[in-house]
């Protein structure tokens, strides 16, 4: 009863004009920012934390959550007209949203992608409100030695399901992340580390900028040597989007199990939507309705891939809001602009903020309907935006990575950490290496440290890290992982 009298709050708490006007807002930049390509909601979200930075935490974060929903659907759209992904979770969505669109149904595949999305979130925001409760209360039984290891299990995860040698570059991606958190003066001894006689470098690399630059700048400098975008496969005047409520009610295992496959995979730290939209993808080839139409301009195709990367968003939010553990690389630029604004999700976000995860819960079911409105107000104008060329459209998005890096903390020197980390990120991008998992490193590292030092103090032995029997799983399962990753290798070779 508690929590149901909480969650009314956490909805009541949102009857603000001016909130809710900010939400509407960030809503529609997030399916504009999702539907261009190049542009992704990761970046979106990057920007927009550093933008809100001196905004009362009560706006910026509906914003922010606002604008990942609507980047993650917005994808869909330049996928469906161009058959140019706008976001890596679409790209499955393009298989069988484009080929509708060839054969003049484009207006009905945009109204199939927004309802499947508006579903697979509500989905995800009710595995979201049931299971992060319960994951809580297991995680504070978690001491500083079980935490340790599960922030070297979070990063180890993010590579073990790529293949071959890209799982090893994911691994070596995350560990990168994890030694430059430890740039700075640790929080025990405040002795400096690697800051090279360097004032700025004190007080460490700041998150923000350095997501700006690995998920803006970065993406602005891969989009500007690919070739030119697409063309459009319909007349703008004449597209008609329309909701054929009747197809989705059809599909409805589809639906469900879509859903629940986005929901786990978005369980699993640093994974991500466009591994869930795959996924279940593939699960409709081998168990869908009409499996000899997939792949051909198959409804349940874009259903299925539409559901699964959206409800992944719900089950990205549970082992952040539980265990300060993103699920995908959205949800982490997400964390870091929630840590931003004063909130530090975790296992004792009960005890610290006991009403932010019911606001969060609200935030996000107010999102999804925003989404369904706004993503049918906008279908026409949406579509001119599509049009507008990158050569006029990257100057304007450097721009604003430079403004969000000094808005962080009105430093020049952030923008120099903006522009390194671009940088970074376009040659690690070139070598095939992943950024998602130095973006989990960047992130856990402080709290790998912090808990690894605790630890060694409460007991100078390091026994109990292989000892405890959390730990002894949490070891296990690394140990699978790389036994797992050897076995690829070898079958590859």
């Amino acid at each position: 009863m508690e929590s149901l009298l909480r969650l009314f709050d956490g909805f009541v708490g949102l009857l603000d004009l001016k909130l809710l006007s900010l939400m509407s807002l960030s809503s529609v930049l997030g399916v504009i920012i999702g539907a261009l390509p190049g542009l992704t909601a990761t970046m979106g979200i990057a920007l927009l934390s550093g933008i809100t930075y001196g905004l009362d935490p009560r706006y910026a974060i509906p914003m922010l959550v606002a604008l990942y929903c609507g980047g993650i659907y917005g994808g869909s759209n330049s996928a469906i007209l161009l058959n140019i992904p706008g976001t890596p979770s679409a790209a499955a969505t393009a298989i069988d949203g484009y080929e509708l669109a060839k054969n003049g149904m484009a207006g009905e595949a945009l109204g199939l992608a927004r309802l499947a999305s508006f579903w697979g979130g509500l989905i995800g925001v009710l595995a979201l409100a049931v299971s992060t409760p319960l994951l809580a209360k297991i995680a504070l039984k978690f001491g500083s030695w079980e935490f340790f290891v599960l922030t070297i299990m979070g990063v180890m995860i993010c590579g073990s399901l790529s293949m071959g040698e890209l799982q090893l570059k994911g691994w070596i991606t995350g560990f990168l992340g994890l030694m430059t958190a430890m740039i700075g003066m640790d929080n025990m001894t405040t002795y400096p580390r690697f800051t090279f006689g360097s004032l700025n470098l004190m007080s460490g690399i700041s998150l923000i900028p350095a997501l700006i630059g690995l998920f803006g700048l970065t993406e602005v400098f891969c989009v500007m040597r690919e070739p030119k975008q697409g063309e459009l496969v319909v007349d703008p005047k004449k597209l008609r989007v329309s909701i054929p409520l009747v197809e989705v009610f059809r599909y409805w295992k589809t639906t469900i199990r879509s859903a629940i496959i986005g929901i786990l995979i978005g369980v699993i730290p640093g994974v991500g939507e466009d591994v869930a939209a795959w996924v279940s993808y593939g699960a409709v080839k081998n168990l869908g309705v009409e499996r000899e139409m997939i792949g051909k301009g198959s409804k349940e195709g874009v259903i299925a891939c539409e559901v699964a990367n959206n409800a992944c968003i719900g089950g990205a939010s549970i082992p952040m809001i539980a265990l300060g553990i993103p699920g995908s690389g959205a949800a982490a630029v997400l964390l870091g602009g929630i840590l931003l604004h004063g909130i530090r999700p975790g296992p004792l976000i009960f005890i610290e903020s006991p009403q932010f995860f019911y606001d969060y819960v609200a935030m996000q079911v107010l999102a999804n309907f925003m989404l369904l409105i706004f993503g049918l107000l906008i279908s026409n104008v949406l579509i001119k935006v599509l049009l507008v060329k990158k050569d006029i459209l990257m100057p304007i998005v450097i721009t604003l990575c430079v403004i969000g890096a000094y808005a962080v903390n009105h430093s020049i020197f952030d923008v120099y950490v903006t522009l390194l980390f671009g940088l970074v990120g376009y040659v690690l991008r070139n070598h095939g290496y992943p950024l998602a998992p130095f973006t989990l490193g960047l992130i856990l590292g402080r709290m790998a440290d912090e808990n690894l030092r605790r630890a060694l103090t409460l007991n100078e032995s390091i026994t109990p890290f292989f000892t405890r029997p959390i730990c002894i799983i949490l070891w296990v399962l690394i140990v699978l992982m790389i036994l797992g990753r050897r076995r690829i290798t070898g079958a590859n070779v």
